[in-house]
This record gives structure tokens, C-alpha cells and sequence, in this order.
């Protein structure tokens, strides 16, 4: 059993899709390389990164967003403040807990990295949608049904093919440390 797990594993993360808003296939390897430019372009900058995910991508989002601004001293945060989601969530309806922040304090040119392991929740499409209209660069990061929404709205979109939320969390996390990795080292 556990040696079907590490192949499936295996197997995911060599099987990792990247395309573009158009969903043109990219090259893995240059889309990671694609993205480094870009944040290493726009920190220069001084623009900020935000990470946006619900449940164990949430999880991913604080995680890589401390990465980033720990190891890296990019800005970076995640929305993922209890308060900040229930008053939202209450008063505006979940699915715009985290357009709303992106309303507020996003600016051009900032960066989002939009997690969903099933590519559809509704708060992190309108989010990406905000983060488009206010001029921001978006990541997707999505998993389960190939036609899910999100693979369409980043400016490059990795998608891990499996309907398994732990396998599609886990090439999430692998995507976002490779990328602080590289970083790092430069």
C-alpha cells in the first residue's frame, strides 16, 4: 500500500500542468522560472505577494507566506485572520472574504497566489477576479477536474491532475517551497 502511494506521488508531481490566462501549455520548468522572474522583478519593486486558500490551502497560503517574508524579506501575507474571515463571511458572505482585502489592499503590480484543490471555490475566483481588475499578477495553483475555472485565471496556473485533496495539497506545497528554494538561492 504505501509503496502504490509513493508512486502515485511520484507520479503526480511529474505530471504537473502549466499554462497561461489562455490555458496555452507551458514548459514546468519555465513557468517555474516564469514566476521566479516575476517576483524577483516585481520585489525589486517593493510590490507585495498575497496568498489566498481555504483549509488546507489555507494552511499552504500562511506557510509559504511567512517562507517568503522570513527567508526572503519579500512582503508577503495570507488572509487567513479569524476575525477578519468570520466579520466578512457574516456581514458579506464567504465568498467574498477574500475579494474584499484584495479590494482594500492590493495595488498594481502585487502578486496573488490563488490556492484551490478543486480549482472552483467561489471566494478564491472572485479574489483572482479582483486581483486582475486592480492590475495584480495572479498564480494559480489547482487540482481534481481539468476544467476547473481557476486553470484559466493566472497568469500561469500549475494544475496537479488527481482528485485526492492530500495529493493535490502536497504538489501545492512542493510548487511553493521550490519556488522560496530557488529564490533563496539566488
Amino acid at each position: 500500500m504505501k509503496n502504490n502511494q509513493f508512486l502515485e506521488l511520484t507520479n503526480l508531481l511529474s505530471n504537473i500542468e502549466t499554462t497561461d490566462s489562455s490555458r496555452r501549455a507551458l514548459d514546468f520548468h519555465k513557468a517555474i522560472f516564469q514566476v521566479i522572474k516575476l517576483i524577483s522583478r516585481q520585489s525589486k519593486k517593493r510590490k507585495k505577494i498575497i496568498f489566498i486558500g481555504n483549509g488546507g490551502s489555507a494552511s499552504i497560503a500562511s506557510h509559504i507566506a511567512t517562507d517568503f517574508l522570513k527567508n526572503l524579506r519579500i512582503p508577503s501575507l495570507a488572509f487567513n485572520d479569524s476575525s477578519l474571515l468570520t466579520c466578512l463571511s457574516n456581514d458579506l458572505g464567504y465568498e467574498r472574504v477574500f475579494s474584499v482585502p484584495i479590494d482594500v489592499l492590493a495595488k498594481k503590480g502585487d502578486i496573488l497566489f490563488a490556492i484551490s484543490s478543486s480549482g472552483k471555490s467561489k471566494n478564491i475566483l472572485n479574489a483572482a477576479s479582483s486581483a486582475k481588475k486592480k492590475g495584480c499578477f495572479v498564480i494559480g495553483l489547482s487540482g481534481f477536474s481539468n476544467r476547473n475555472p481557476l486553470r484559466s485565471m493566472g497568469d500561469v496556473n500549475f494544475y496537479a491532475p488527481s482528485s485526492s485533496y492530500g495529493a493535490v495539497e502536497i504538489a501545492h506545497l512542493a510548487i511553493c517551497h521550490a519556488l522560496v528554494d530557488i529564490l533563496y538561492k539566488r
